[in-house]
């Protein structure tokens, strides 16, 4: 769901925005928790159409309640719609499939990527002008990367399962900073639920077209497992939507940081993973290239 802030500053409250931003990195984070859980025995696709599908549910309900549901679903932008739901699936797709071959916590701090990517990317396909902060967040974070290979390569003991889990990672990032390009562009003139709606429906869409490739009947705790992905997916982006209406982007983005604790604490206590020295290295490498980006659209909005 966009992020993007344009309610009235008379409606700020900062200490609720603080809150929502928090709730949403914990229920992101116990959605990937479910997947990671899933990987192996679910097909990739099958998790993707079940976390799209059952994301609809509290989505709709959010929008209902707005009265945006279904009126605000009308677009002058089918295209740019699909473009965006496109790479949005696609980057769902790529992200499962670095969870599902990294401990959680490497493939989070990999996600950190995206800021970074995405100030790249309106260079390219925007024609922004290419600065320090997004040449530098940009290598900060692939030298984080680095870092987090670098171990097994250098001693030739490299896990092809765990490089197709960093290739996949990477590609989550690119994609992603695709999809945040265009909507940046459809928020100029589509609602934030539309935007949000459509990209669900994609996902959905791209993962049932699977199916022929095998699906599974999953039993009573692999079924609860993958609504409970949908339904907290749906409401982690209602809960830092309402973040961004509450309070400004600049206030919050600290808090983007504090996501990664959830992660590292599921790797630890959940699936007993111990910590590598290679992400211990990695972990303020790939902050700090975020942290840039992130400065980046700060200086923006003041001039």
């Amino acid at each position: 769901m966009t992020t993007t802030d344009n309610s009235p500053r008379g409606l700020e409250r900062p200490a609720l925005g603080i809150g929502l931003r928090v709730l949403s990195g914990l229920l992101f984070a116990a959605m990937a928790i479910f997947v990671k859980a899933l990987s192996g025995h679910v097909p990739l696709g099958q998790i993707v159409f079940f976390r799209s599908a059952f994301a609809l549910i509290p989505l709709v309900a959010f929008l209902s309640l707005r009265g945006e549901f279904p009126g605000g679903l009308a677009t002058r932008r089918p295209f740019g719609h699909l473009v965006r739901s496109g790479f949005g699936a696609a980057a769902m797709f790529a992200s499962f499939a670095s969870i599902a071959r990294l401990p959680l916590a490497e493939a989070t701090l990999i996600s950190y990527l995206s800021p970074a990517f995405t100030g790249i990317a309106g260079v390219v396909l925007l024609s922004e002008r290419l600065t320090v902060w997004r040449v530098g967040g940009v290598l900060l974070g692939l030298c984080g990367v680095l870092a987090l290979v670098w171990p097994e390569i250098g001693n030739g003991t490299a896990d092809a399962d765990r490089i197709w889990g960093y290739v996949f990672g990477l590609l989550m990032g690119l994609l992603t900073a695709c999809a945040l390009i265009m909507v940046r562009s459809l928020s100029r003139s589509e609602s934030p639920g539309a935007i949000a709606f459509y990209f669900v429906v994609a996902s959905m869409l791209g993962g049932i077209a699977t199916l022929p490739f095998g699906w599974v009947m999953p039993d009573a705790r692999g079924l609860l497992l993958l609504v409970l992905a949908g339904l907290f997916g749906g409401l982690a982006h209602i809960a830092m939507t309402l973040a961004f209406r509450h309070a400004e982007a600049s206030r919050l983005a600290p808090f983007e940081y504090l996501a990664i604790v959830w992660p590292v604490l599921a790797d630890l206590v959940i699936f007993r993973a111990p910590l590598s020295s290679a992400f211990l290295v990695a972990l303020p490498l790939v902050l700090a290239g975020a942290a840039m980006a992130a400065m980046e659209g700060r200086r923006k909005n003041r001039h």
